[in-house]
Order: structure tokens, then sequence, then C-alpha cells
């Protein structure tokens, strides 16, 4: 969500006292952090999507409400000079969100992350479309051969196209609403890029999830139920573990460069895959298994990528430094 103005503040050196290690350590927590607000929201698979939206947004304002105002930074939370486009960011972000949780009930865990992973191709394609950003043939490659692993593991869900009259289930609807949320996703993090060219991460954070929580009220007369005391235990853990895994991923790129820190998002996988098989029994299908290395080798060949170039960058501007 604040990856891109996370990044930018990274770029000081004065921010990064810590070492790489406690960004890695950083990043690893917040990846943890999601992975459980995910299986929370899965053990709720009976309450419905928008009613979950709510719960993940509203109380996630109260951990980083809490910890901006412990840093002094509670003021540049409201601060913005642009309401309106963090009304659109909500709009999209909430549509992803929801669909994304959707998905969460009609699929295993591990597949239903494996999925949300086509989010960061898809900014590829769409910042070379809608952007007109320079995407060299490197990149176009690893965005095709990731979009390859996605179709295998969405292939054996589509029914659709296998052929008969065979009605289309839970899980086929499960794997399209998987798949809009990426795409939903990467419309969410183009809005992002715009935002922080004049916002702080602070507002950016703040105002998503009072519009998400707001937005979210919307979904209230399509059948919002009473959760039992457990449900409701879960939805708030999973709202206040929301929020402790943004404020850990804003803070991981203070430490370290993007590149470093990126190819850690892939830990989720593993951890889904043992947390679906052990609360869950969901058994990773074959697959999965082999789109998700296909997705997680494209995009972590996309982060080394970016590395050596950026590495070979500073060491052309060194050399020409006099």
């Amino acid at each position: 969500m604040t990856t891109p103005a996370a990044a930018r503040e990274a770029a000081s050196p004065s921010i990064r006292s810590g070492g790489p290690l406690r960004g890695i350590a950083l990043k690893v927590a917040s990846v943890c952090c999601f992975v459980v607000m995910a299986t929370m929201l899965k053990a709720t698979q009976t309450i419905p999507a928008g009613q979950m939206v709510f719960f993940r947004s509203f109380f996630a304002l109260l951990p980083v409400l809490a910890w901006l105002a412990w840093t002094g930074h509670l003021a540049y939370a409201f601060t913005t000079r642009r309401p309106l486009g963090h009304v659109v960011r909500g709009l999209v972000g909430v549509a992803s969100m929801g669909l994304g949780f959707f998905a969460l009930t009609r699929l295993p865990l591990p597949e239903a992350t494996a999925i949300g992973y086509a989010s960061p191709l898809i900014i590829v394609i769409l910042s070379a479309l809608l952007l007109r950003e320079k995407v060299y043939v490197f990149r176009w490659t690893t965005v095709l051969v990731g979009l390859v692993g996605v179709l295998i593991i969405l292939f054996p869900r589509l029914t659709v196209f296998s052929g008969g009259a065979q009605p289309v289930d839970g899980t086929t609807i499960g794997a399209l609403a998987a798949l809009a949320a990426a795409f939903l996703s990467a419309f969410a993090m183009l809005q992002v890029r715009t935002l922080v060219q004049t916002e702080r991460t602070e507002a950016i954070v703040t105002y998503f999830f009072i519009s998400a929580s707001v937005l979210s009220l919307f979904s209230l007369p399509f059948g919002w139920v009473w959760p039992t005391p457990q449900q409701a235990a879960l939805l708030v853990g999973a709202g206040f573990f929301g929020g402790i895994g943004q404020l850990l991923l804003t803070s991981c790129y203070r430490y370290a460069d993007m590149s470093v820190i990126a190819p850690f998002e892939y830990v989720s996988l593993l951890l889904t895959i043992i947390i679906g098989f052990i609360i869950f029994a969901d058994i990773p299908t074959v697959p999965m298994l082999i789109g998700s290395t296909i997705i997680v080798a494209a995009g972590i060949a996309v982060i080394l990528r970016e590395r050596w170039l950026g590495l070979e960058r500073t060491r052309a501007k060194e050399a020409s430094t006099p």
C-alpha cells in the first residue's frame, strides 16, 4: 500500500542506521502479521466480505494512530492537498480488498496468496500502457513468464473452460475474484504513485483506512451478519494485525533498499502453505506449487536485475566523480 512512499523515504542514508538485517527482520515480521491477518479472516469465512473490509480497516486505524501519536507524527496523518485522490484510491483499494477477502473464503489460503502475486506483474503492464513508462525486453519476458505461472494456478479452477455443461462452482468464482483483486490492487498502486508526489506516507495510510472503513459500510444492506464472540475476536484481531503489519512494512524500507527487502515478501507463500495445512487441512496441488514457483522466480529475477542495474549506475556515478 505505501511501499513507494516508504522507499522514497528510505533513500535518505540518515534513516538507515540499523543496517539491512534490521530491515529484513521488519519485512519478515510484517509478512507474518499479514499472514496472521489473512488466516483470521479465512477462519471467519461465513462473514460477508464487505464486513471483513470494515473490521480490517477500522481496527487497523487504532495501532496506526497510536504509533503516529507516540512518534509525534499524528498531525501529518490528516494533512492532505489531494482529498479526492485519497477517495479514488480508497474506492479501488476497497474493491480489491473485498474481492481478495471473498477469494479467501472460496480458495485454499496458499492458492489465494499465490494468485495475489500477479499484482506486481500487472503493475508493470499498466505502467507501460497507462503511464507510458519504458519497459525493456528483460522485464517484459519475466512478466510473461510470471503470468504463465498465474495461468497454471488458475486453469484447474476455471471449469468454464473444461467443456461440457458443468456448473461454475465456488472455487472458480474465488479464483476469478482473486485475479480481479490483483488487477485492482495494481490500479491502486498506480494511484499511490501519484499520491506520493504530494502526500506523506502517514496521510496515505490513514486516509485509506478511513475511506475503506466508510466505504465498506455501503455493503451493510447486502447481508452483514451478527458475528459470534469468536468471529468478532478474529475480525478485530485481523484489523490489529493488519495495522501492525502496515507499520512494520513502512518501517522496514528505512533500513535497506527495496531490492534487498522485496524478495522476503515470498516468505508469505511458505507460511500460508504451512498454516493452510495445519489449520484448514489445505493440501497444496501440483499446479499451485508449479505456478507459484514460476511466479516467485520471475519476481525475484526482476528484483535482482533492478538491484544489479542500480549497482551499475552507482559505480558509473562514482567513476565519473572527480
